[in-house]
């Protein structure tokens, strides 16, 4: 594969989109720009653009360029919500405090989940977001640190992991699970509640073409209700 084939030039704009030289939204160079750049004809930057397209990394308007895909969320068939957002529509005032935050390596059900070799590790974090300083939700999330490089630059004394993924990591795709499970001493200390209380539960892996990003698990109080559209 020649350095300007096209092939080659979508996973080189694949990267400068993961690395963030381009933001959620952003419009990036024209197609000649980017045939210059890479010394290549205008065709070849057409397909390669044609596949980011069609991967979901970015959306083409024949008037109006080639921006970063500024609503991934809106292509999955689940809304990725953003916690904070579900408190405050109650009429709550939300926070959250990042309980736990370290590099590690994965369990080996994580290890799979983010398709991450024996010796790869992550940013393991555990948040507890809180709805009037009262316990909503108790998350634990694994970050792939090669995919997600400056997630060591994340403001998360500000930005709990959830929101800031949301922004400005763009994804093409993921898997959720919900299930009902009878808390653990462990999560049910951190909700406020007695062991073997029935929870509601989410499991959620998302990715960037062949980069997994992130796995999750939250584990919401008892009594919470999801609504989303269809």
């Amino acid at each position: 594969m020649t350095k300007n084939s096209h092939t080659a030039i979508r996973q080189s704009l694949e990267k400068r989109i993961q690395s963030g030289e381009w933001s959620l939204g952003d419009r990036i160079p024209d197609e000649i720009d980017l045939s210059q750049e890479y010394g290549c004809a205008r065709t070849t930057v057409n397909r390669a653009l044609q596949a980011l397209a069609n991967d979901g990394f970015v959306v083409r308007k024949r008037k109006g360029g080639t921006r970063v895909n500024p609503l991934p969320v809106r292509q999955a068939k689940f809304d990725i919500p953003i916690i904070r957002e579900q408190v405050e529509a109650t009429g709550s005032v939300y926070r959250h405090h990042v309980t736990e935050k370290a590099i590690a390596s994965p369990t080996p059900s994580i290890r799979t989940r983010l398709r991450l070799g024996h010796d790869d590790e992550t940013l393991y974090m555990e948040t507890m977001h809180f709805a009037d300083e009262q316990p909503f939700a108790f998350e634990m999330r694994w970050i792939n640190t090669i995919a997600v490089p400056s997630v060591f630059n994340a403001p998360f004394d500000r930005l709990s992991a959830n929101e800031w993924l949301v922004q400005t990591m763009p994804f093409s795709s993921g898997d959720v699970e919900f299930s009902a499970v009878n808390a653990d001493r462990r999560v049910a200390r951190a909700l406020g509640t007695k062991p073997g209380t029935a929870i509601f539960s989410i499991n959620r892996t998302t990715w960037l073409g062949d980069r997994f990003i992130t796995a999750m698990t939250l584990f919401h109080r008892a009594g919470f209700q999801l609504y989303t559209k269809l």
